[in-house]
Order: structure tokens, then sequence, then C-alpha cells
């Protein structure tokens, strides 16, 4: 994976997600050979990831606190169009159930892996993926709900 798509930061939800996706199939019988559905799987996850971050790029707000730029000062327009955009995001993770906020707060917002959320919230591995997974598609469908991508391509 990590020959194939140098540029994935995630890897190891990419990983986690195929494992996921690999367990649900063989419980529905649709596997025959686990190893090249697997390998399949994470390719397909992968292209999954790249996808969604054309759709609406999330920058982890947690790391912007500490960055300052001396020469652009943005406009008027640009200053409330971020807010307005933050004040979204805002809603949109404020919309999400109780398990799956904490999860994608924790990952997104905190940076903390997979494996440290799993422990901390004393929940599976496989879990904290599932919310994860839940909460960034919710997220996504409640900025297109509220067209937040209206003038642009």
């Amino acid at each position: 994976m990590r020959r194939r798509f140098p540029s994935l930061i995630d890897l190891d939800d990419i990983i986690q997600e195929s494992y996921l996706r690999l367990l649900r199939a063989k419980g529905a019988g649709k596997v025959r050979r686990a190893k090249p559905y697997l390998y399949s799987t994470a390719r397909n996850a992968a292209l999954d990831f790249f996808r969604h971050e054309q759709v609406i790029h999330v920058d982890r707000i947690a790391e912007t606190n500490g960055l300052h730029v001396l020469d652009h000062k943005p406009d008027v327009l640009e200053t409330v169009s971020g807010d307005e955009e933050l004040a979204l995001l805002s809603e949109a993770i404020a919309a999400l159930p109780a398990r799956c906020r904490e999860v994608l707060v924790l990952r997104k917002l905190h940076g903390l892996s997979q494996k440290e959320i799993a422990q901390k919230l004393q929940i599976s591995e496989n879990t904290v993926a599932a919310q994860a997974s839940t909460g960034m598609r919710r997220c996504i469908e409640y900025f297109r709900t509220r067209a937040v991508n209206r003038g642009r391509p």
C-alpha cells in the first residue's frame, strides 16, 4: 500500500477499513479467497479516501491554531466565508450521534490513532474505524445538503 499510494497519510485507517470490509464480506459469504479480496479491498478503500478528499477537505483545526501568516490578511468576504464554514462544520459535528462524534473529534481534531481511541473509549479498533468513517460520511452529507460547494465545480 505504501508503494502504490506514497502520498497516503492515514494508512492505518485504510488497513482497518479494509479488514472491516473483509470481515463483513466474509460473514455474508462473499469471499472465496481472503488474500486477493483483502488487497483489492485495500486498493478500493485507498481510492475511496482520495475521492472523498477531492469532495471536501477538512484540515485539522487544532493544527491551524499555531500558524501565523504575516503578509496575507484575508478580506472581509474571506473572513465571513471561513467563519460560516467553521460554524457549519461545528453544526455537522454536533449533529452526529454521541459515540460517532466522540470518535471523530478524537481522530480528526486531536489526531489520536485508532488504537489510542479504542483503548481510551474501551471499544474495538473496528468500531473506531466504523464510527470515524460514518462520522466523515455524515459530515460530508451535511455539507452537501446545505450547498457548501455552491459556486464551486
